[in-house]
């Protein structure tokens, strides 16, 4: 790239830089972001865009789930694992393994990425300080929960200490008992809860399609109203369904947008959050 060319890139960016400093971003790193690895280091290219949100005044919360690295550590185990309505069906074997893989495998790597470029970044998970307050969702599911409240004091105390929160997704209950959370819903209660300006997904797709076979069906921009009607006929299906129901509460409780992203693009939040175009899916309050 020329000097030119990046000097017509940092005029680009330097409205919306004004526009979010100091506004509270959440931004959901999912496992099959990490997993989906190809031709470059996903993790460290994201650590990369949070850093420099940060050093520009944005107030990035990550909140991370790992799916894939539950897989491989069941597998590893021979503990056997199903899904029902795209939710994990926890029994205690299992809640074990999402503490030990959230908690101990994939929290610390992220935070590990991010200070490796700014020592900004600290770990906790939603049984801390009962981040994520529960209460389980069906007996059927085992210790899967339903977020009750999101007690915001700690994130919001790293926020005004000029720290970058790294949430995993297990929550608790008032008794301690400890329950698998999904990360798309605790990553919408969370913006929610600190009245974010944007919550960003980032996974292994583009965004959401017409047609989930047809590349050029790319929605790039959706109504939560327009996005109910999706659901009910079956073009947003299985593991989607949290992830845009997620969005749709966000939204609905007064977050400004959400986002879908595919994850394994270089630099995709910055080019989601600082060029005129941006990409993927962008989910609003209205038409």
């Amino acid at each position: 790239m020329s000097s030119l060319s990046t000097a017509h890139v940092l005029v680009e960016a330097l409205p919306y830089i004004r526009r979010f400093a100091g506004k509270t971003v959440v931004v959901k790193f999912g496992g099959n972001a990490i997993a989906g690895t190809s031709d470059h280091d996903a993790l460290s290219l994201f650590a990369e865009d949070i850093v420099l949100m940060h050093t520009v005044g944005i107030r990035p919360v990550v909140v991370h789930g790992g799916g894939p690295q539950i897989n491989d550590m069941l597998t590893r185990l021979n503990i056997e694992s199903s899904f029902s309505n795209g939710l994990r069906v926890t029994d205690a074997a299992t809640m074990e393994v999402v503490q030990m893989v959230l908690n101990g495998q994939v929290n610390p790597q992220i935070v590990s990425a991010i200070n490796t470029h700014g020592n900004v970044a600290v770990g906790l998970s939603g049984e801390d300080g009962r981040t994520l307050q529960c209460v389980p969702r069906d007996p059927s599911l085992g210790f899967v929960g339903d977020i009750e409240r999101v007690r915001t004091h700690v994130i919001e105390g790293l926020l005004a200490d000029g720290l970058v929160p790294v949430l995993s997704t297990v929550g608790v209950d008032v008794h301690g008992q400890p329950y698998n959370v999904n990360a798309d819903t605790a990553a919408g209660a969370i913006a929610e809860a600190l009245s974010a300006e944007k919550i960003i997904y980032l996974t292994d797709i583009a965004g959401l399609r017409k047609n989930i076979d047809d590349a050029s069906s790319l929605i790039q921009r959706i109504s939560v109203s327009d996005l109910g009607g999706l659901i009910a006929d079956g073009t947003i299906s299985g593991g989607m369904i949290p992830k845009i129901e997620s969005c749709m509460q966000a939204v609905k409780g007064g977050v400004k947008s959400a986002h879908i992203l595919d994850g394994r693009i270089a630099h995709v939040l910055l080019l989601e959050l600082f060029t005129d175009q941006g990409v993927g899916t962008m989910i609003t309050g209205v038409n």
